[in-house]
């Protein structure tokens, strides 16, 4: 590898230790009793789970009276949706749930784990709901919803009601999911016919709705306000009930370590797939440029890393098949020129497979169009540069032939009497010639014929064109 190589892997190391080592900041002292907040910002997926267990172990461990659980998601995975719940449930200190700030939602998983916590509340102009399960296989289940007398605004459509699950894989996931749910509304005395609704109709509610229909505890407009509200309740923690003491206690906020981040970095669809990418063409580059080395070794470390994120992703084995089509077609075309068949087939292939790569129905884990439509336009473009040349090749004279070799023109290397022999330089390369006429060193000459390796050469005449 290049010194610069080195230097850019040496600044590469020495950042990911610095930032191994950056500990959390904090609001509190030490010694002085206090709330710790998680706050868990986007989708659900495996960074979020371990983000969230570390995070209730360590706040655990330094001594908080409660975990201020903050969400903002649009749902995500469903098994660390589970993780994140299995904490909340272990937790040996109350876990108030809380969907803030204004604006924010609790949809999907996001419901089942404010439906975890011992203490639920809401900030104003905050929704949640719309927890029906989604199967990475297909279509979702989606039955008639109950009619249990709940206003309109928390039922779902009629169009999502009309909708039936009619195979078994369908009926289990859903009755798995709303058993689930209804078991975490009555160990903590909420609306179980409501969470039931929110899994078959995908029903929704807003923060005035759910305080009103016992699916929450309280509405709470910032969070020193909603350690108040919570102040002298009791609640069941860990197998026992314990009466709630946080009125004006500080907050302690527990950021994700660095690995939590490194994940959630590379756990981004979008991140995943342009990692995904710039290994293959990073192994493509060094096959084709044996011994640089440099895109080789950052071809696999970043494909490695890629393939180590798609597993932790809802990844669509179709769209991953079609993707490697796409490149197989696009690396026959250098190899096999067929006018541009192979190749753009490959790229729409290549196109369809990104967009299929992750399944977009779960929520926020779907790959930016935007970065699919460049990468698309970009393989294009190359593809038509590949084209051009082609086709400028073949219309090319031939670079040593006959008639290419008539045409050239060079200069004497050394005087040469009539009939006798020398060196030349003609068309970047040394040629032994031989002229007719005497002719001095530096002089202009054409090319006349050629007897294999000796050519025979001319003067050029004043004002004759010359050809390189």
């Amino acid at each position: 590898m290049s010194r610069k190589g080195w230097i850019v892997w040496g600044a590469i190391l020495a950042a990911a230790l610095a930032l191994a080592w950056t500990r959390p900041t904090v609001e509190a002292p030490a010694d002085e009793a206090f709330v710790a907040r998680i706050e868990l910002n986007g989708p659900i997926g495996p960074a979020a789970a371990e983000y969230v267990d570390r995070a209730i172990e360590r706040a655990t461990d330094d001594g908080a009276k409660a975990i201020v659980l903050q969400l903002d998601t649009p749902g995500g995975l469903l098994d660390s949706m589970r993780d994140i719940i299995g904490g909340i449930l272990a937790a040996k200190i109350p876990v108030l749930g809380y969907v803030a700030p204004s604006g924010a939602r609790a949809a999907s998983a996001g419901t089942y784990i404010l439906y975890a916590c011992p203490i639920a509340a809401m900030a104003p102009a905050t929704h949640l709901g719309a927890a029906t399960p989604v199967t990475l296989g297909g279509r979702s289940p989606m039955p008639s919803p109950l009619d249990n007398g709940l206003p309109s605004s928390s039922k779902s459509s009629d169009k999502a009601g009309g909708e039936h699950a009619d195979d078994a894989e369908s009926h289990k996931i859903l009755n798995d999911a709303i058993a689930n749910i209804r078991a975490l509304a009555q160990m903590h005395g909420r609306n179980a016919v409501w969470a039931e609704q929110a899994v078959r109709g995908a029903a929704t509610l807003t923060a005035s709705e759910a305080a009103a229909q016992h699916v929450i505890d309280f509405v709470a407009p910032d969070t020193q306000a909603l350690l108040a509200q919570a102040d002298g309740r009791t609640v069941h923690v860990n197998g026992s009930n314990l009466t709630l003491a946080l009125r004006g206690l500080p907050l302690r906020d527990y950021l994700p370590d660095w690995r939590a981040r490194f994940l959630g970095v590379i756990t981004n669809p979008t991140i995943a797939y342009v990692l995904l990418l710039a290994g293959i063409y990073g192994l493509i580059l060094e096959a084709f440029h044996p011994g640089s080395f440099y895109p080789g070794v950052t071809g696999g470390i970043c494909l490695l890393i890629g393939l180590y994120a798609l597993q932790l992703l809802p990844v669509s084995y179709a769209g991953l098949t079609l993707m490697a089509l796409g490149v197989a077609l696009l690396l026959a075309e250098v190899f096999i020129p067929t006018a541009g068949v192979l190749g753009v087939g490959g790229v729409i292939a290549f196109v369809l497979g990104s967009i299929l790569l992750f399944r977009t129905d779960v929520p926020g884990y779907s790959v930016n169009l935007g970065v699919i439509a460049g990468i698309g336009l970009c393989a294009m473009a190359i593809l038509a540069m590949l084209l051009r040349l082609v086709m400028r090749a073949r219309r090319a004279r031939a670079f040593n032939g006959e008639e290419q070799m008539l045409q050239d023109t060079g200069e004497l290397l050394e005087t040469i009497g009539a009939g006798e022999q020398g060196w030349a330089r003609i068309g970047g390369e040394r040629w032994r010639v031989q002229s007719e006429a005497a002719l001095p060193a530096g002089a202009r000459v054409r090319v006349t014929g050629r007897r294999g390796l000796l050519l025979r050469v001319t003067s050029l005449r004043t004002g004759e064109g010359e050809s390189s």
